[in-house]
């Protein structure tokens, strides 16, 4: 991924448009890596004004360009340099990140762009291909998640300084990637059953010594730009609530009538709150407590408070007592490939549950027929799942079905879905549970080095040149 370059905005590429690749296995006989020389320094023709960083003198009638790096059998221009170099200086800049020394930040943005190109280089050798419907469907997801439509994102790209185009094709380069690393990485991570017990009792371990409280507080608020005066007079009032609870009132009762936070007509119930999650001021006096006392008056900014413990557990405990909704669900996924369109997969699909519907056909049988999907040999059947199993499209549209029910086609990041709901339960978080999530976390873990090993890989085997316009 583009750890450098990457806007705010695309960071929803990698969950929006994650596709397996489904390409043949990579050739071993790359050209082996040149000794890199170091690369001349090059500056951004309109980078704004920073420390370390000034404008190249050229004339503003005869555009200058050479060659910066050669990777493989294709160049990186002085040009294409300092346009991300442009644009990564302005973001960095828009969030208040201070900026390395010039010749620095050059050559860490040469190098991932090398990095990049080889990953293109090699996708396009496995037949890795985002098409414009595709990429059209994407930036429309992305556009969704920000709550924009799409001429909105791109009236805010431009206004950013990037033209819609080149983030189009910024866009469409993050899903080849994404797809690469899914087919090269993300496939090949093993986790075993070891790992998984080892990961569960170090947890189990933490939770005991983490904890969860249960509180209701009485806020007596502080207008913004009060005087003195009339901050003495909330004092006043804060101190009459804390005589009312000494004296035997009742804390839902005194809520109601004195707190002004919204939940006071709640009786100022907030819940089960982690500890280290509460500011540090609640947290300090709450864990002096026991169940059923008070905390004295704190001020903060907002106002006065006051809390109190209604009880307390580990979060071992807080695990333990947790309940979900379970649904066990089947699906048929069809994928979208160089040779199979999403209007296709989706027409595929709409002929499927024309069957369904007309009784001509069986769920199971139509899916261990026709599913792109692991799940196909057992009928599409994926079992129990737990909140957050599944992408969240697919969740979302699993969700809104009745037992007995398929949807529509589903469109998510592996393609295209009919998904049949079972039946639901509630349940205790599991062991399984518990054992899933361990799997999903210390798959992350390795995730994050192998894909760094991998793109190391990908760039020692790549022919890399570099040219120095000193010379």
């Amino acid at each position: 991924m583009r750890i450098a370059s990457l806007h705010p905005i695309k960071v929803a590429v990698v969950l929006l448009c994650a596709m397996a690749a489904g390409a043949p296995a990579l050739a071993q006989d790359a050209k082996p890596a040149t000794p890199a020389a170091p690369a001349a320094a090059a500056v951004a023709p309109a980078a704004p004004a920073a420390k370390g960083f000034t404008a190249p003198n050229q004339s503003s009638t005869t555009p200058i360009d050479s060659i910066a790096v050669i990777v493989n059998d294709e160049v990186i221009t002085r040009r294409e340099l300092n346009q991300r170099v442009q644009t990564i200086v302005r973001r960095m800049q828009q969030q208040r990140v201070q900026l390395p020394e010039q010749a620095d930040l050059e050559r860490q943005i040469m190098e991932r762009m090398i990095v990049e190109r080889a990953q293109l280089q090699l996708a396009k050798e496995m037949g890795v291909r985002v098409d414009d419907q595709m990429l059209d469907r994407a930036i429309t997801r992305i556009a969704e998640q920000q709550k924009l439509t799409v001429s909105d994102l791109r009236n805010q790209m431009e206004k950013e300084g990037t033209t819609f185009p080149a983030f189009r094709e910024e866009i469409r380069e993050e899903i080849i990637m994404q797809r690469l690393r899914e087919h090269e990485v993300d496939n090949k991570i093993q986790i075993s059953e070891a790992e998984v017990d080892a990961f569960v009792e170090t947890t189990k371990a933490a939770a005991a010594e983490q904890f969860e409280l249960n509180i209701s507080q009485i806020m007596v608020r502080i207008p913004e730009n009060a005087s003195p005066d009339v901050i003495a007079q909330r004092q006043k009032r804060a101190e009459e609530v804390q005589r009312q609870l000494r004296t035997g009132g009742d804390f839902a009762k005194v809520a109601a009538t004195f707190s002004d936070s919204s939940d006071a007509l709640q009786g100022g119930v907030v819940g089960w709150r982690q500890s280290d999650r509460l500011p540090p001021l609640f947290a300090d006096a709450l864990n002096k407590l026991k169940p059923g006392q008070i905390t004295p008056i704190m001020k903060s900014v907002g106002g006065f408070h006051i809390l109190k413990l209604v009880d307390k557990r580990s979060m071992a405990e807080a695990q333990a007592a947790e309940t979900v909704q379970q649904t066990h669900a089947r699906h048929i996924l069809i994928k979208v490939t160089p040779t199979v369109s999403a209007a296709d997969a989706k027409r595929k699909l709409l002929e499927l549950k024309e069957r369904l519907d007309n009784k001509a056909a069986k769920f199971e049988d139509l899916a261990r027929l026709v599913s792109n999907d692991g799940s196909a040999s057992k009928g599409g059947d994926l079992g129990w799942l737990y909140p957050g199993d599944t992408v969240p499209e697919f969740e979302q549209a699993m969700n809104a079905l009745k037992p007995g029910q398929v949807s529509e086609p589903v469109e998510s990041s592996f393609g295209y879905h009919l998904i049949e709901v079972l039946e639901r339960k509630s349940d205790d978080v599991s062991k399984e549970k518990q054992r899933a999530e361990a799997r999903n976390a210390l798959r992350e873990r390795k995730l994050v080095e192998a894909i760094d090993d991998w793109q190391r890989q990908v760039r020692d085997r790549a022919y890399v040149e570099f040219r120095d316009d000193s010379k």
